[in-house]
């Protein structure tokens, strides 16, 4: 694994302003992906002085992958702070690919009731899609190969950056 020469911070400040754009059109609850959605959230919600608590909502129940994957230990559990019905619902999320865990992630939230609107926000938008979803806000668009992948990471201090993996092709 390596350092991918994104500045994490640069684009953290990017959403940032995106996330404001959105929620001026609407107040809406925050609702990170975990882990990199909701540590986003978590700091939007604190810097952008929002009221409430975030949101946080876990794919790993309707993942259409799970038979193979399980349930993680280290999976943080969806909390849902509000009352979902009724309520306009901003996902954040740090990573958007193939759509699959923003489609699980849908498939939760409407466990828990129906919200009035579903939008979502992301850090980066990789491209690659294999379901048709789309994102509100990107901060940045950058495709990269298959073989390759990247994650969000977060210091103790709390700042972001990237983790790329690269993978041997068969």
């Amino acid at each position: 694994m390596s350092q991918l020469q994104l500045d994490a911070e640069a684009l953290y400040l990017e959403l940032k302003r995106g996330v404001q754009g959105l929620l001026g059109l609407r107040p809406a609850r925050l609702v990170g992906v975990t882990s990199g959605g909701a540590w986003l959230a978590e700091r939007l919600q604190r810097e952008l002085g929002l009221p409430g608590e975030i949101g946080v909502i876990s794919s790993a129940m309707h993942r259409d992958d799970f038979a193979q994957r399980g349930l993680s230990a280290s999976a943080e559990q969806t909390r849902l702070p509000f009352e979902v019905n009724g309520a306009h619902v901003l996902i954040i999320d740090d990573v958007l690919y193939t759509g699959r865990t923003l489609r699980a992630v849908i498939n939760e939230l409407f466990d828990y009731g129906r919200p009035a609107s579903v939008r979502l926000a992301v850090l980066v938008d990789r491209g690659g899609r294999e379901l048709p979803m789309a994102a509100d806000f990107a901060a940045t668009r950058l495709p990269l190969p298959r073989h390759q992948s990247f994650e969000l990471a977060r210091s103790e201090a709390g700042t972001f950056s990237f983790v790329v993996e690269t993978r041997q092709e068969a």
